[in-house]
């Protein structure tokens, strides 16, 4: 299943972006979906997920500051990013993991990724 990730940017300090990631496609279930985020240098993390059911989590670094959430008629996942820190500087990934509804198989696909920068 294919993703596209797009909303990122160039930020001041303090300022809000709003990611999103569209599934090309409508056949599968979902398990749960995630963005993630790689910075310069350092391994990729994850920051915030959400379950079939809409339970959420996040790391410890954006959490209250950032919400994921999901539109399932438009398959769309999102992450609303506010009062952002220059150590949010980044690119972001959104992760899909689900089964198709065809055969069942399980799944992970990953967006290609977009860049957000937080000037200070």
């Amino acid at each position: 299943v294919q993703l596209q990730a797009s909303g990122g940017g160039l930020v001041q300090a303090g300022g809000s972006l709003r990611l999103s990631c569209v599934a090309a496609r409508k056949d599968y279930n979902v398990n749960s979906m995630a963005w993630y985020r790689q910075a310069p240098g350092k391994q990729r993390e994850m920051i915030a997920t959400i379950t079939y059911n809409g339970r959420t989590t996040y790391a410890d670094s954006v959490k209250g500051r950032f919400t994921i959430s999901r539109d399932g008629a438009r398959n769309t996942l999102y992450l609303q990013m506010n009062n952002l820190e220059p150590e949010d500087t980044a690119v972001y990934y959104c992760q899909l993991r689900g089964g198709m509804l065809s055969t069942l198989r399980p799944f992970t696909s990953w967006g290609q990724g977009t860049q957000v920068t937080v000037s200070s």
